[in-house]
């Protein structure tokens, strides 16, 4: 009986929860339901006085403007090359960065932690210009793939959030692996990230995420069209007395189902590890 009563209670909570989180969801699942509404609507029909709740058939067209004024299909492939790359380079320095800072003893540690601390409070605005003028003039890098992806590479927030999560591993782990004579890049490699693989999905989509969103960086560091982003393309169609309201929600829509699917693919991951930090 007790065991029955606690199943019946469990599960009226469980249908109470529901019921409450599913409006919420219909609130935060409809700003994106109308973008891919407008999205199949012409200009015209984007600001008619009429509220339109369903799909139109002018997807194509739009998409058609879009590629025709902006080229987006290559935009796209740079932004997704860019944000690839870029999550997986700056995975792999900021592993890097936090195992020293949580694993080796060496005299100014602390110190190094806390400038990399406060090296989050800075704002972007504060630093572009200094990197541009370093990255443009002196290196002569405008323009480049390695402009793109090089510059904001290490991630302090990463730094951070790694040495976290190796810093929460036994260290008879990795004592014992030393007494095997197992090698230092080896125990990294083998052992601490693969048991640091839920943070590292976590920090993957945060990272990939902010690469995919960058405006301001790929907007200042390249001149060409042939070098623009998906985001600065889209930005272009708005002009001073036109804008393609349509390719823009096109474009939009299109911008957002990357960030969907790496979402879906590693939100167990992503989950578990930011539950860790929360536990932690």
């Amino acid at each position: 009986m007790k065991s029955r009563s606690k199943s019946q209670s469990l599960l009226m909570r469980k249908i109470a929860l529901h019921i409450v989180l599913t409006p919420l969801a219909i609130i935060w699942l409809f700003p994106l339901w109308m973008m891919f509404v407008f999205s199949t609507m012409p200009d015209n029909g984007i600001f008619s006085p009429d509220i339109v709740l369903w799909p139109s058939t002018n997807f194509v067209e739009n998409f058609r403007n879009l590629e025709a004024d902006t080229n987006f299909l290559r935009a796209m492939f740079i932004s997704i090359s860019v944000a690839v790359i870029y999550t997986f380079l700056s995975v792999l320095l900021t592993s890097m960065a936090g195992w020293a800072l949580a694993r080796y003893r060496f005299a100014g540690r602390s110190v190094v932690t806390a400038i990399i601390l406060g090296t989050i409070t800075l704002p972007f605005a504060v630093v572009v210009i200094p990197q541009f003028i370093m990255v443009a003039r002196e290196f002569k890098l405008a323009n480049t793939w390695v402009a793109l992806i090089v510059p904001p590479l290490f991630n302090s927030l990463g730094v951070l959030f790694m040495r976290q999560s190796f810093s929460m591993m036994p260290n008879e782990l990795f004592d014992a692996a030393r007494v095997e004579g197992v090698k230092e890049w080896q125990i990294f490699l083998r052992i601490a990230l693969p048991l640091a693989r839920p943070t590292m999905a976590a920090l993957s989509i945060i990272l990939f995420l902010a690469s995919w969103n960058n405006y301001l960086w790929p907007l200042l560091i390249n001149s060409r069209p042939g070098m623009m982003t998906a985001p600065v393309a889209l930005g272009t169609l708005i002009g001073l007395t036109k804008v393609s309201w349509g390719g823009i929600m096109a474009g939009a829509m299109l911008l957002t189902a990357p960030i969907l699917v790496v979402f879906v693919l590693l939100q167990r991951h992503f989950i578990a590890g930011i539950a860790a930090g929360a536990i932690k």
